[in-house]
């Protein structure tokens, strides 16, 4: 009986909602903004001019990964922390998502000071219509610029600059990006698997150990990163594994 009188209870205010609440048809309809994109003819050489920075503009944001990775910190964070996860033999863990969130908010961190005043030089004052676009460009690409001549070799920058039928430049300022560039990637690819090194060996040590033991055990059978994987793991909790290699990254571009 109690169940029924709760199923009846249910029914009854099911039908009051219904009777209650507005019809939904009558309901106005949300506003949908509508966008067009058109080509035809003009008069006027400026409203060309607007549509074809428009598209210049759009086509740099499309370039904004391939930035990202190549004049910042995040090749450099990236492959240190690749190289964290394969040194303790744990597969996925942490997957890739975490690996390259945390990559990114350390490349936001360390470059801060660079996009502030990337901000205060150029784009701030093309905004307030101060400069011109031109000008922009050219106020904003040097910090950046000094970024990476802050962490480019010498010898990788020679090597580039050999490489090209361009006069040898006389200071910094000479040196063209197409140059600058890659020579800070290769710079950033030595300095990312020297710091990987340094971090293998005390986990190669504690394999080396584990596979020496379990062959004078004659446990031949036993593969040797099952039992190494929870001393890695021990040693790299015991010495806060995860902030000595962060702050390890963060020094490395002071």
């Amino acid at each position: 009986m109690i169940m029924k009188s709760i199923k009846v209870l249910a029914i009854v205010l099911i039908t009051v909602i219904l009777l209650t609440v507005p019809e939904i048809g009558s309901a106005q309809p949300v506003p949908v903004p509508d966008v067009n994109i058109e080509i035809g003819e003009s008069e006027d050489p400026r409203a060309v001019v607007g549509s074809l920075r428009i598209l210049l503009l759009l086509t740099v944001l499309s370039l904004v990964p391939a930035i990202l990775v190549m004049m910042t910190s995040f090749t450099r964070i990236v492959i240190v922390l690749s190289f964290v996860r394969n040194a303790l033999a744990t597969q996925q863990i942490p997957p890739n998502q975490v690996l390259i969130g945390l990559a990114l908010f350390l490349t936001f961190f360390t470059m801060a000071p660079v996009y502030n005043e990337i901000n205060d030089r150029a784009l701030t004052p093309y905004l307030a219509e101060q400069i011109s676009q031109e000008e922009a460009l050219e106020e904003g690409q040097k910090p950046l610029r000094d970024f990476m001549f802050k962490h480019t070799r010498e010898k990788d920058l020679a090597l580039f600059i050999n490489m090209t039928d361009v006069d040898r430049p006389q200071n910094e300022r000479d040196v063209p990006l197409s140059v600058l560039v890659p020579a800070f990637m290769i710079s950033e690819l030595k300095t990312a698997f020297e710091m990987g090194f340094i971090i293998y060996i005390p986990f190669l040590i504690i394999d080396m150990v584990v596979a020496s033991t379990l062959m004078s055990m004659g446990m031949f059978m036993v593969p040797p990163v099952m039992i190494s994987l929870p001393f890695k793991l021990l040693l790299f909790v015991m010495v806060d594994g995860w902030y000595l290699v962060v702050k390890s990254l963060l020094e490395s571009f002071g």
